[in-house]
């Protein structure tokens, strides 16, 4: 169950502009900054004098440059922060997972959301990778959990927190058995609902509130069984509601993620409905393959379109 969402890989497309646009800024980096620092120092230390005419308490000349100084740190850290999540975000595109996890890593106690999330993203992506050893791939997913723990506990308001916080939770439930897992679930959902209350138009949240919905329909009996003992009134959903979701983020970003298609033609042979299974599986497989999910899900598509003949 919710292997789904235990498999998903969340598309850098979502998140970032085209690969190519965040190369040639990527490139055009020193320019760039170096015109953004002018620009934002030049509004910050207008800023601060006004403060200074306005009334705020008189300052010494050795004062006001020490102000000046604090200014243009502060302004010189925003634009490092700016630089390095672009780097993060550009590596991420590029499915270079070592090295945004390399980079990331030197921010791990860090206070800032935006930081966290993104090392709880590339933890558990280089988890999931196929040459980990078992025992280093349940350490990062274990580390990937609690950076997402604390993007969240830092920034409430971060719809990315909430959801790799989501994400996580669902994978260390992998290690902690079914009754866990269950009792997880309800939590995995309120993040990720809250994660499209703060942006609704990120495709992926709604792609992985869709996997939650599959994941409870299809539910095994003797899973249900589990949680029917174990809980009063057990998770539950059904197909359509999955196809609702799925549907949804393919509205938001169309053709955005080679899995929302493989899941909505899987969702619509759960329901019988063979002509618009044989439709979004064939747009499955004949996805551009860019990641190894992409291949995985060209070889899945290609298998269920066989069985429907």
């Amino acid at each position: 169950m919710m292997s789904g969402i235990v498999s998903l890989r969340c598309v850098a497309r979502t998140l970032l502009s085209a690969p190519n646009a965040k190369a040639l800024k990527i490139r055009g980096a020193t320019r760039h900054y170096w015109t953004a620092l002018k620009r934002t120092t030049a509004t910050a230390l207008t800023s601060g004098r006004a403060a200074f005419l306005l009334g705020f308490p008189t300052l010494s000349y050795l004062g006001f440059e020490a102000f000046q100084r604090a200014q243009s740190s502060a302004v010189v850290h925003a634009l490092e922060k700016e630089e390095v999540l672009e780097q993060a975000d550009y590596l991420y595109s590029c499915a270079e997972t070592e090295k945004l996890y390399q980079l990331l890593l030197q921010y791990k106690d860090s206070d800032d959301a935006e930081f966290l999330w993104r090392l709880a993203r590339a933890s558990r992506d280089l988890a999931l990778m196929l040459n980990v050893a078992a025992d280093r791939k349940k350490t990062l997913i274990f580390e990937a959990f609690e950076y997402a723990k604390k993007a969240l506990e830092r920034n409430e308001g971060c719809f990315a927190a909430h959801k790799w916080y989501a994400v996580c939770l669902s994978d260390i439930g992998d290690y902690e058995g079914v009754k866990v897992k269950i009792g997880n679930s309800y939590i995995i959902r309120e993040h990720l609902e809250r994660a499209v209350e703060l942006n609704p138009k990120d495709a992926t949240s709604i792609h992985i509130l869709g996997h939650w919905c599959f994941a409870f329909a299809e539910l095994p009996w003797y899973q249900r069984k589990v949680a029917a003992v174990v809980f009063a009134s057990p998770p539950t959903s059904t197909y359509e509601e999955a196809l609702a979701f799925f549907l949804k983020a393919e509205e938001v970003d169309p053709n955005f993620y080679s899995k929302n298609l493989l899941m909505l033609g899987k969702t619509y042979m759960a329901m019988k409905d063979k002509q618009s299974a044989l439709l979004w599986l064939t747009k499955a497989r004949d996805y551009p393959p860019h990641t190894q999910e992409d291949k995985e899900v060209h070889k899945e598509a290609g298998e269920l379109l066989k069985k429907l003949g």
